[in-house]
């Protein structure tokens, strides 16, 4: 079979280009459909942790050139105020999504990748071959890597279980000018149904990024209503929405965010990023588990080409699964129970009075939630 590429990714976000940058520099043959023309913003937190550099090094990334702001410090508080702050074990980096995702395409583009910017209407998978269709043209492949983020109408044509389920969070995210917030820092505030996250990004801009329960949020008029009305309760986000300019025209959202389990393959589709599995921002580590999460598929990919018998399908996607597992399942499953305790008013009180006891106990949460920096 003459396929027209021999790997094809939908969408073209932190999982989608890493996946295409390595497997490209492998001597394959990629194709990335992604939406929208880079550069564009996302709904992000946009800190991203150090164990991700040495790999994003290997292929040739060249962070520093985007002028990455190094992160050191963790700042947490409840909704009331009650804070706590500690070096974070490995650190990380604030870079925004419109310049990250740019910086990955322009290496993708260097490195042989081909893309075409339209909406993926279907996949389908029939006698080895994939055959993924956009509005005006269609394509097969021998490999197809599901990288379209948090949920997309692709789920429900592949069927999934997830997407089944209505979820109730919406993410709102804008940039600002604020004088009053240091560049090594990445803050979490807790609000009533909702947590957000602060942090600088390459340009001096504060990302806000936030977290909230839809049926509280629907309760108000507005995102400029839910802020001052629900989120400002907290001190720290009372002070910083009242001195910050937003530099966009208006936040941009996105809503039924879900962080159900998901399956890492999907009608022989490799899932990737949080198309695979999204863990609670509030674990400061979404981005570096989507390009982890690139690296192990491309790893298993080039194993499947390179063997023997490569047309051993069933081989290569029992080791993904079990790969991603092993790797991000305990991550996961510690973000869901951080997540639930944060919820709570007075849980979340008595916890952040446990943890400031004890300053281990908070590095050895961040641990359990991040990665040891990738091996290549």
């Amino acid at each position: 079979m003459v396929y027209d590429y021999d790997i094809i990714i939908v969408g073209g976000g932190l999982a989608g280009l890493t996946a295409a940058i390595q497997l490209s520099l492998g001597q394959y043959a990629v194709l990335v459909i992604e939406k929208k023309p880079y550069p564009h913003h996302k709904v992000c937190g946009e800190y991203v942790s150090n164990e991700v550099v040495p790999y994003l090094e290997s292929l040739g990334v060249d962070l520093n050139s985007a002028g990455i702001v190094h992160i050191d410090t963790l700042q947490m508080s409840t909704h009331s105020g009650n804070s706590i702050t500690t070096k974070l074990p490995l650190g990380g980096f604030g870079i925004s999504r419109y310049t990250f995702d740019n910086l990955l395409y322009d290496r993708a583009v260097k490195a042989g990748v081909e893309f075409i910017f339209e909406a993926v209407s279907s996949i389908n998978y029939r006698d080895e071959v994939f055959r993924v269709h956009t509005a005006s043209k269609k394509f097969t492949c021998s490999i197809a890597i599901g990288a379209y983020g948090k949920r997309s109408g692709l789920d429900k044509k592949l069927n999934r279980e997830f997407i089944q389920q209505k979820s109730p969070w919406l993410g709102v995210k804008c940039h600002y000018e604020y004088e009053n917030f240091s560049d090594n820092l990445v803050a979490l505030h807790n609000f009533k149904g909702g947590y957000g996250g602060l942090s600088k990004t390459e340009d001096g801009s504060v990302n806000f990024c936030y977290l909230a329960n839809f049926e509280n949020f629907k309760k108000f008029n507005s995102i400029e209503d839910f802020n001052q009305h629900v989120v400002a309760h907290n001190p720290y986000l009372n002070d910083f929405l009242r001195d910050a300019n937003p530099k966009f025209k208006k936040p941009l959202s996105i809503a039924q965010i879900s962080f159900e389990k998901k399956e890492a393959v999907e009608n022989h589709v490799l899932m990737c990023g949080d198309s695979a599995g999204l863990i609670h921002p509030l674990c400061g580590n979404g981005m570096a588990m989507a390009i982890h999460s690139a690296k192990i598929v491309s790893n298993c990919i080039t194993d499947y080409f390179k063997s023997s018998n490569h047309d051993d399908r069933i081989k290569l996607e029992h080791t993904y699964r079990v790969l991603w597992k092993k790797e991000f399942e305990r991550r996961l499953r510690m973000g869901r129970y951080i997540q639930s305790l944060l919820m709570n008013d007075t849980v979340s009180e008595l916890a952040f009075r446990t943890i400031a006891k004890s300053e281990k106990m908070l590095q050895l949460i961040i641990k359990r939630t991040h990665g040891s920096p990738i091996l290549v």
